[in-house]
């Protein structure tokens, strides 16, 4: 299973891809979490001690590497260097496992159609696709708003992309715009996850507002706050929102079960 986890700056992705991460570990399955936000922050959300927290570098911030596997300078433009290196090897050189969860940091650079033509894109690029075709069980990918990782060439291998919202109009319209390009590149496996939701009526609103199919809640908790503030995995923090995590992930196999027989959700 490969899970996209995208959504506005703030709404509570990368908690979500914690949550989800750890649900599918303790359950024994292979996890591969991937934070491919421009500030990383997966390894606290998941608990990771400060010891291998240490050890981990953003793949966009290894200059020598990037030199060394496309031929050219992070940084410059125009030239020649290799388009398509050597990556295979950097889930594993480059990651750090914590209780079941192998996380990799790629952090970002502008990976648009129109945006840099660089070493470090080309890098990050070539890493992403590589790692939607492997073989892990579950593969997490925390991104940023939007669908820019992804390309035509690599969306049949995304089980799903989960949208992160909060209860408010505005969010709701960066998921319409998250959505329309996911649905130009061909992306039709498309749920959303209601974050931060205190009572009834923000749920009704979501419910009744939603451009995507729900696939469930996270209720509002200020121990989220309090689990970052002392380094603690949000998953043990706050049972509730792993409670509402692991239900999603029943409720997700169930649904990716039903579009693979029924068609997708429009």
């Amino acid at each position: 299973m490969k899970l996209a986890i995208s959504g506005k700056g703030g709404v509570g992705k990368t908690t979500l891809a914690a949550l989800l991460a750890q649900v599918y570990a303790d359950a024994g399955r292979d996890v591969l979490a991937v934070d491919a936000d421009p500030s990383p922050c997966l390894a606290g959300a998941l608990g990771f001690p400060p010891e291998l927290r240490r050890k981990l570098t953003p793949i966009a911030e290894m200059d020598e590497l990037i030199e060394e596997r496309t031929g050219a300078k992070p940084g410059t433009t125009g030239g020649f260097f290799t388009i398509n290196p050597r990556v295979d090897d950097l889930p594993e050189r480059f990651s750090v496992i914590h209780r079941g969860v192998r996380l990799l940091e790629m952090g970002g650079v502008d990976l648009g159609g129109s945006g840099c033509i660089c070493p470090e894109s080309a890098m990050l690029k070539t890493l992403f696709t590589n790692l939607l075709f492997r073989d892990d069980e579950v593969l997490i990918l925390d991104m940023y708003a939007g669908v820019e990782h992804l390309g035509r060439a690599t969306v049949d291998f995304v089980d799903a992309m989960l949208i992160v919202v909060e209860p408010t109009r505005r969010s709701l319209g960066t998921a319409a715009q998250i959505k329309k390009l996911a649905l130009d590149i061909g992306l039709t496996r498309l749920w959303l996850v209601g974050n931060k939701v205190q009572n009834t009526e923000e749920k009704v609103f979501l419910e009744t507002e939603s451009p995507l199919p729900l696939l469930g809640f996270l209720p509002s908790d200020n121990a989220v706050q309090e689990a970052d503030r002392l380094g603690n995995a949000v998953y043990d923090y706050v049972p509730a929102l792993r409670e509402a995590a692991a239900a999603m992930a029943a409720a997700l196999n169930q649904q990716l079960d039903t579009t693979r027989t029924e068609g997708t959700p429009s």
